[in-house]
């Protein structure tokens, strides 16, 4: 399986200066590839390559793999952008935001990500430093640093590209490594069922809650601070509001990982598998109102849901999807299913047999019982093929 390490780059003021020299190089070339793309419908990398690769070469000063990766990081974006296009991202074919997306070229930010081989960039792990390719020539004796176990992990099964990205005026390479699989446990003892949630995060079928209650204020908080740096638009206002971008989607992502390792954990140390709601499309077939929406759009299920899988495929912990249609109206003791077994949001009364229960719990039990039942008629761990940020 594919696994992610980030690192972060150390350069002097003199190194950083030309790597974002570089970065910018590289993204200036290929959003102009990009307008060629879009003006020859040239969208293949071999086609693209014909018309931009000698001027990438002599108008930005691009080594040979530089520009390469220019054309192909054009060719990909266009590629990402019509699957977008097909899958309703934009909306309607024919709708003002689907016209936006699909009649201009692509832009690339000044520092989006540049991809680099082998040939572009080399690691010495034994001090921590990588040599790599610029528009001024190879810098060699770059520090990086990173968590101990991530660099034992990048140092054993790095493979394939680099990608170098400035965030927030800090650099960081992302490199791919390969991870080999634990095996797979194909005789699981039973199954953890994982009720997803906004009010619980996560309940467990082994009774185990993972409360949202101090996240969401937190995140309230977030949002009524945003709002009023808007409101209030100065120039501090905005250095703070720059500041404070992406706190909530880090917190969140720190959290999501905690969670998913214990699961994952008390798994794989009784011999069960994991049994998990299929989410996809939850935000379309969801009907809530108004003010839950921000907070049911701004949660990650899907990244927590890839956490899980993620880290049970490499623990071997067989993993299950399962229809969750149902799940909180359903007893997990007689199986009566009624609208009116839900008294109130955190409590579960079937009108049937009388049983009561923390009504994710409950619905927990049920998706164990459901995962439990795909497992014995034949299912396979559907955990798939991921490319994670560790």
């Amino acid at each position: 399986m594919k696994l992610v390490v980030r690192v972060k780059l150390l350069p002097t003021p003199v190194q950083a200066a030309a790597l974002e020299a570089t970065l910018h190089a590289c993204n200036e070339a290929a959003t102009w590839a990009a307008e060629v793309a879009f003006e020859k419908d040239a969208l293949r990398p071999l086609t693209l390559r014909k018309h931009t690769y000698t001027q990438i070469r002599e108008r930005w000063g691009l080594g040979a793999q530089a520009a390469q990766h220019a054309v192909k990081k054009t060719c990909d974006a266009y590629t990402t952008l019509r699957a977008n296009l097909r899958n309703g991202r934009y909306g309607r074919p024919g709708s003002t935001r689907h016209a936006r997306a699909s009649g201009k070229p692509v832009v690339f930010r000044p520092e989006a990500a540049q991809p680099y081989d082998d040939r572009m960039l080399s690691w010495q792990h034994t001090g921590n430093t990588v040599s790599i390719w610029t528009t001024t020539g190879r810098m060699k004796g770059v520090k990086f640093t990173g968590q101990a176990d991530q660099l034992e992990v990048l140092a054993a099964h790095r493979q394939g590209e680099s990608d170098l990205v400035c965030q927030g005026g800090k650099w960081f390479l992302i490199a791919t490594c390969e991870i080999p699989e634990a095996t797979l446990n194909a005789r699981p003892a039973g199954f953890v069922g994982v009720d997803l949630g906004i009010e619980n995060i996560a309940a467990t079928s082994d009774g185990v809650r993972h409360t949202g209650r101090q996240i969401n204020r937190k995140r309230a908080n977030d949002r009524r601070q945003h709002s009023k740096l808007q409101k209030k638009n100065t120039k501090s206002a905005k250095r703070r509001a720059k500041n404070r971008a992406g706190k909530e989607a880090r917190r969140n992502k720190d959290i999501n990982h905690k969670i998913s390792k214990r699961i994952v954990a008390e798994a794989e140390r009784t011999g069960r598998g994991i049994a998990l709601e299929e989410l996809t499309g939850i935000r379309e077939r969801a009907r809530l109102r108004k003010p839950q929406r921000v907070t049911l759009h701004s949660w990650p299920f899907a990244q927590l849901g890839m956490f899980i899988a993620y880290k049970a495929r490499r623990a071997g912990v067989p993993v299950v999807y399962v229809d969750p249609a149902y799940t909180s109206q359903e007893c997990s003791q007689c199986h009566h299913t009624a609208r009116n077994n839900r008294p109130d949001q955190a409590r579960f009364a079937c009108r049937s047999c009388g049983f009561v229960e923390h009504a994710d719990h409950n619905a927990s039990h049920n998706i164990r019982h459901r995962g439990w039942m795909a497992w014995v008629c034949g299912a396979r761990s559907t955990a798939p093929e991921l490319t994670l940020i560790a």
